[in-house]
Parts: C-alpha cells; structure tokens; sequence
C-alpha cells in the first residue's frame, strides 16, 4: 500500500474526525482502491473507534436515479437516514471515472431524488463530525491538466498539508467577519455588496474537507444588490457552466446568464431558496491555484471567494432553505484578472492577498512555511 494512503487516513480520523474508542464511523467511498477504505477502517481502529461501510459506484447510482421514483427515493432515504443516525462521524472519499456520469439525469428525477435525501444530508452536516474528500483518478488528472503520476502527488501534497498552521489566520478571519456590517466585492464583471451582521463565520482547516482552507459564513438574505461573474468554470449535477454571472436585487437572483443558460436557470428555479444566497466563504488553499472542475478543489483556491445560491448551513444560518447549494467560484489574484473585497469599507483583500497584519497568517508565504 502506497504509505501516503495511510498518512492520508490519519488526518482524516486524527484530525478531521478526531475519533475517539468506543464511537461509530461510517465509511462512504464512491469509485476508489479498496486499499483506500482499509487504510481508514485499521486508523479507525487504531483509535478505538468501530467502522462500517457503504461501497458506492456512480454508475450503478446514475441508474438509480434515471430510472427511479419518489416512492423508491424515500425508501432509500428512510434507511440512509437511520444508518446515518447511528453513527458519531462519517468520512467520504469520492472517486469519478467520469464527472459528466449523470449529465443525462433527467433534472426532475434529479430534483426528487436530492429532496429525498435533504434530511440525510441535514443530519450528516449538522449532527456528525464530518469529512468529504476527493480520490485522485485519471478523470480528475485530465480535468487538471496533468499526467496522472503529477496529479497524484499534487493531491497528497494538498491532503496533507500541515492544516493546523491555518488555525491562527482562521481565528482573526473568524473574528473579523462577526464584527462587519457591509462587504463590498469588486473585480471585472463584478460589483456587489451585502451584509453578514450577526451571522456567525465558521473556519475549515481540514475538520469538513480535504483539501481545505476557507472561512465562510452567509449574507443577509434580502441585503444582495449588484452583480458578480464567476471566473472559475463549473460542474453541477453532472453539468458544465462557465462564466457565470448573475445579477441580484434585494437578495434574489433577478437575471442569470452561463455558457448553458437555460440549465443555469432550471436549476436555480429549483426552488424558492435557490434563487438567493446560502453561503459566502473566502479560500486560501496555497497550494491550490487553478480551477479543475471540482469544487472540494476549486472553492479553496489561493485568494478565491465563492459565493453561493441555495441552503445556508446551520453553523451559518440566514434562513436561506433550498434543496440547491451550489460554490460558484471567483479568483482575485492579479493572473485571473484581480479584484478587492472590503470589510466596511476597508480592504481586507487586495488581488488575492490578504492586507491587515492580522490575516498575514493566512498568505501562502506564512502557509507553506516559507515566512
């Protein structure tokens, strides 16, 4: 067994799950090495904990989805749910021979299959401690542009980063957000201002995701007003979206327009929720530079924000409700075009790089060790 695979499970059950003897995880694992779903089971162990598994292809999901019903999908949550329920933390490792497999879902049969599974997902989010990561597969290499061998050792690099050095930059980010009012954003196609006053800013530094590195929290629902484009192309419900851009007036999404505009507007009429914001979150992975498709990636792109139609988290929460949560990314440092974002009208952010001494800490010099 590659030994990077057993490093890697050790972050995920140390320090993302931080199993403790006598607690239940639940192993999720689409399209990876069964080595990959050993390595956790024995560090699971290791730490007194006991786990079980679900092994997941995502074509034999696809053929789920197409061809089944609500009656089905409500069965399949009922028992997700109660497996979910016993259980203290999950871990899920993602693989994908093919990021396009459920392009041709049809979107209704998509549509009842996530409201099923909302509840699933609520308690997975908001009562376990939880971590989702990707699995390096020639897929993701070619969305990376890179020979396999590279992309592979790109990955582990970023798994296992030394996230604990994010924590103080997190704590000033953190502390920062929950004392402003008025977040200003601009940059090319983009000019937007909301409110975050008195919804809390939650830090990730390797406990949610891997990779990770953002601090998020959510804008007042009705306080959106401008415009942003998203420079960062995208992949949703098995489909392709570049340069998105959507146009806000008190909160809602007023005009949307995308490389498929019309798939771009069927899924933010999902719901009532969809059309308003769930989430915004500023990234600071430094070894994640370039956007791949993948959005456990791209939304922790060094001197990136997202911004994000749907559900709000409950750690988060503006009351936003949506069965849609969807990270549209956008890039501000000076090679995708630049841009600023200002915390009551002072910069915080400047072309990617953050500009108070306090968030020093969360430049890439100061994260790879280099300062």
């Amino acid at each position: 067994m590659d030994p990077r695979i057993n490093q890697l499970a050790e972050v995920l059950t140390g320090f993302s799950t931080s199993l403790k003897k006598g607690e239940k995880v639940l192993i999720e694992t689409y399209d990876v090495p069964d080595e990959v779903s050993l390595a956790i089971a024995r560090a699971a162990r290791d730490l007194g904990a006991d786990p079980s598994f679900i092994i997941r292809r995502s074509r034999v999901m696809r053929e789920f989805i197409i061809g089944g019903n609500p009656k089905a999908f409500r069965a399949e949550a009922a028992v997700e749910l109660k497996r979910m329920q016993g259980v203290n933390a999950y871990i899920a490792v993602r693989g994908s021979n093919n990021i396009f497999e459920s392009s041709d879902i049809p979107s209704d049969q998509m549509a009842a299959y996530l409201k099923a599974m909302k509840p699933v997902l609520d308690h997975r989010v908001n009562k376990t401690r939880w971590v989702v990561l990707r699995w390096p597969t020639g897929s993701m290499a070619q969305q990376a542009m890179m020979s396999t061998e590279a992309f592979e050792d790109f990955f582990f690099r970023v798994c296992t980063l030394d996230y604990a050095r994010m924590i103080p930059g997190m704590k000033a980010l953190k502390k920062l957000m929950e004392k402003t009012d008025h977040v200003q954003i601009t940059g090319p196609g983009t000019d937007l201002s909301f409110s975050i006053k008195g919804i809390p800013a939650i830090p990730c530094g390797g406990e949610y995701n891997i990779p990770d590195g953002e601090v998020f929290t959510a804008p007042v629902k009705d306080s959106v007003e401008g415009e942003i484009t998203f420079n960062a192309p995208t992949v949703y419900q098995g489909s392709s979206f570049d340069n998105v851009r959507l146009v806000f007036n008190k909160g809602k999404i007023i005009e949307a327009t995308s490389s498929d505009t019309a798939g771009l507007n069927r899924i933010l009429d999902s719901d009532k929720g969809a059309r308003y914001i769930g989430e915004f979150a500023i990234g600071f992975n430094p070894h994640v530079k370039e956007p791949m498709r993948d959005i456990l990636f791209d939304e922790k792109i060094a001197g990136s924000f997202h911004f994000t139609p749907g559900q709000a988290y409950e750690q988060a929460d503006n009351g936003n409700r949506s069965q849609v949560h969807w990270d549209l990314v956008n890039i501000q440092r000076p090679d995708w075009g630049g841009g600023e974002i200002r915390f009551d009208g002072k910069v915080i952010r400047k072309d990617g790089i953050f500009v108070p001494k306090s968030l020093n800490k969360l430049n890439p010099e100061y994260l790879l060790g280099k300062k």
